[in-house]
């Protein structure tokens, strides 16, 4: 069987090449699933996908019309798939239900102290060879306050940083993590959490639940020289009501590796192009801004971990077997 492998990295591809090996052929496009691209798959039982190809009912309709049974999404969110439409249509589903935490913990506190410590400007300044120290003072996060949105796995792995620093731990999520708790963490409602933190750090899914968990209220409820960082979802913040409080000059940073509108964008070079994206336009231009592209899972580590898992989904299903990463079973 031969995999159809779409949006797929140029430091990724090798990595999948060599754990298909020997198993079954795989043809990695660089190119992303969308209503365009769908027809390449004619023909493929089988393709790979990324976050960032969008699997609605019309790419879904046409890849079933093609022959494709099954999807095999290279990521742990799967909100660009329609799940009911591929139950319908009788096709397989599957996703990477665990990676490397680390690595997105990791890049969130990255972010965070980018941001507190103005990292991006200074290294601008001294590239001019401008080694002044005006406009560069940031905060010691020892005995501030940080609060975690969702403390599964990533947001206990970013606890566990935050405590490292010395941190008052505050919580917010359906269920209490009693490693979180063993950490000093106390669980609070969410406008109390955003109303005492000094860095705010989301780590929860992408749902109707919580689309726009950060909102034009929310954020009004953040301090004014808070820190607010997104490494999850993009939908989970209302990017123009964050636009509006920066306006008004309200927090010390923002670090976001995530948009809510990202799809056609990150991962693309998009350099000699206008961006007629005109919230986000406007986000990059704020001094207290870091957008970066979506790549805080990028390790070896975690990217390995994720193409093992794709590869033992493809294996799973052709020999009939079904694990805990299936989202839509074969019907």
């Amino acid at each position: 069987m031969e995999i159809l492998a779409f949006g797929v990295q140029s430091d990724e591809k090798p990595l999948i090449e060599k754990a298909f090996a020997g198993r079954h052929e795989v043809r990695c496009l660089d190119v992303f699933l969308t209503e365009d691209t769908a027809p390449i798959a004619a023909g493929h039982e089988a393709i790979s996908t990324s976050v960032n190809c969008g699997l609605g009912n019309r790419v879904l309709q046409t890849l079933a019309a093609g022959g494709t049974q099954l999807v095999a999404q290279r990521s742990t969110g799967f909100n660009n798939i329609d799940l009911d439409v591929a139950e319908r249509l009788g096709m397989t589903v599957a996703r990477v239900s665990y990676y490397s935490p680390y690595s997105v913990a990791e890049f969130a506190w990255t972010l965070g102290m980018a941001v507190n410590r103005r990292v991006v400007r200074a290294a601008n300044r001294t590239r001019d060879f401008d080694f002044r120290l005006d406009g560069l003072m940031g905060r010691d996060m020892h005995g501030r306050t940080a609060g975690v949105l969702g403390t599964g796995k990533i947001g206990e792995a970013f606890t566990r940083i935050a405590h490292g620093f010395g941190m008052r731990l505050l919580g917010w999520d359906i269920a209490e993590n009693p490693a979180c708790v063993g950490l000093g963490m106390e669980y609070v409602p969410k406008e109390r959490l955003l109303a005492e933190s000094d860095l705010i750090s989301l780590h929860v899914p992408l749902m109707p639940q919580t689309q726009h968990l950060i909102d034009a209220d929310a954020l009004r409820t953040m301090k004014d020289d808070a820190v607010l960082v997104n490494s999850s979802r993009g939908g989970l913040i209302d990017s123009q009501a964050l636009v509006a409080q920066l306006r008004e000059g309200r927090f010390t940073g923002v670090g976001l590796d995530v948009y809510e509108a990202e799809a056609g964008l990150f991962f693309l070079d998009k350099s000699l192009e206008a961006v007629e994206d005109d919230t986000l336009a406007r986000l990059v231009t704020f001094p207290n801004v870091l957008v970066t592209s979506h790549q805080a899972y990028y390790t070896a580590d975690a990217v390995g971990q994720i193409v093992d898992a794709t590869v033992r989904n493809v294996v799973d299903y052709a020999e009939g077997r079904r694990s805990e990463n299936v989202l839509v079973p074969r019907s």
